[in-house]
């Protein structure tokens, strides 16, 4: 199942929150960091002709400092700030490998992830010689609880949904006097969901750079959603140096999570939350409520919401990992597929022109997708990829 509707609150509004002053402090803290190195952007050539389009650029995330996703960018962003704020320093003033020593004793950083989000945190608060601690929601994979240990955290897989996690962490933290670092905002907690996603702005901003280096200016943009601070932070960025009236985004979602899609085509344009068990196989967009933070970038500068069966993301997975003949193969895992699986579907066979006449989506598309993960999770990338479970 595949819906797209069309955004009747585009207003080609930027924030001022995502800016290339931002974008620049963001960078130089990421490039001080041991590994620190661009991922790869892809070009698809083959499967662009075999879809009817001119270009398909893949940025491939699973390369990031060997962690196999993207999201350490917002986290170790949100620390780095924390860390300047508490020593009331400028963040570029942070210097890794030495701010432990100038603290009494380790903060505790606590966070709630489907994944990848809490393996950064982990990741970043060991690099800065601190502690943290990670809440998942039930049916997490024991895999990824595993990974963040590896990483020095403590970790504990719930009993309750994304979003209820997301509350108990945040209990958590205020009784044990722990700091949350959580990637999703509500009132009254902004700020650092804020940093969270400006972190994300250095994978856009590498993008961009990368695609022009080649002589790409993208057409299209299409970009997953959790709670939208990927999604929200990448088209910040995007809109501040592309303009987004000159550029179509299509935000996509898991049906069973589609806060954003449900958000996007409401009477009044307010956020909208989707509860329950949040059933998906896309376990890092599980997540029932928008973030307040980049909501309304989402609603002034997106031209589309669509909301997918998993199958989507499956088929993704699988165009990604078993490329056409000169094509470069992407492992994609369940949360970084969906974007490529949309477009497939949109253009496969001629079944959607409608769709693609809506969408301007031609043989002069220069189309950018963010593949946000490679197999986190190996035993269900085969199970998908290998075993077609899905």
């Amino acid at each position: 199942m595949l819906k797209l509707s069309k955004n009747k609150f585009f207003t080609g509004q930027k924030s001022p929150l995502f800016n290339a002053e931002t974008v620049q402090q963001v960078r130089a803290f990421h490039r001080q960091i041991d590994g620190y190195t661009p991922t790869p952007l892809v070009a698809m050539p083959k499967l662009a002709e075999l879809l009817g389009v001119k270009t398909i650029l893949v940025k491939d995330e699973s390369h990031r400092f060997g962690l196999n996703a993207f999201k350490v960018l917002g986290g170790s962003y949100a620390l780095g700030k924390l860390l300047a704020e508490y020593l009331n320093v400028d963040i570029h003033e942070i210097d890794l490998k030495t701010v432990a020593a100038k603290l009494d004793k380790p903060m505790v950083f606590a966070t709630a992830t489907a994944g990848n989000h809490g393996t950064g945190v982990a990741w970043a608060a060991r690099e800065m010689g601190q502690k943290a601690v990670v809440y998942m929601p039930k049916g997490s994979s024991e895999v990824s609880a595993e990974r963040i240990r590896g990483l020095g955290a403590k970790c504990i897989i719930t009993d309750v949904n994304y979003d209820d996690t997301v509350r108990l962490a945040s209990q958590q933290a205020e009784s044990n006097a722990w700091m949350l670092v959580q990637d999703t905002a509500w009132e009254g907690y902004e700020k650092i969901p804020t940093w969270i996603a400006q972190g994300y702005m250095t994978m856009a901003d590498e993008a961009v750079e990368q695609a022009l280096a080649s002589n790409q200016v993208p057409s299209h943009v299409i970009l997953q959603a959790g709670v939208g601070s990927m999604a929200g932070g990448v088209l910040g960025y995007l809109a501040d140096k592309l303009d987004p009236n000159n550029f179509t985004t299509i935000i996509a979602e898991p049906t069973a999570a589609d806060c954003v899609f449900r958000s996007g085509t409401s009477l009044n344009g307010e956020m909208v939350n989707v509860t329950g068990e949040l059933d998906t196989v896309m376990a890092g967009l599980a997540c029932g409520e928008p973030s307040s933070v980049t909501w309304p970038i989402l609603k002034d500068c997106s031209k589309f919401f669509s909301s997918v069966d998993d199958s989507v993301t499956a088929t993704g997975m699988r165009v990604l990992g078993n490329p056409l003949p000169g094509d470069p193969r992407v492992t994609s895992g369940e949360s970084g597929a969906i974007s490529l699986g949309l477009l497939y579907e949109l253009c496969k066979d001629g079944s959607s022109e409608e769709l693609r006449k809506e969408l301007d989506l031609d043989e002069e598309s220069v189309v950018l997708v963010f593949s946000t993960e490679g197999d986190t999770n190996p035993v269900r990338y085969r199970q998908i990829v290998w075993d077609a479970s899905i």
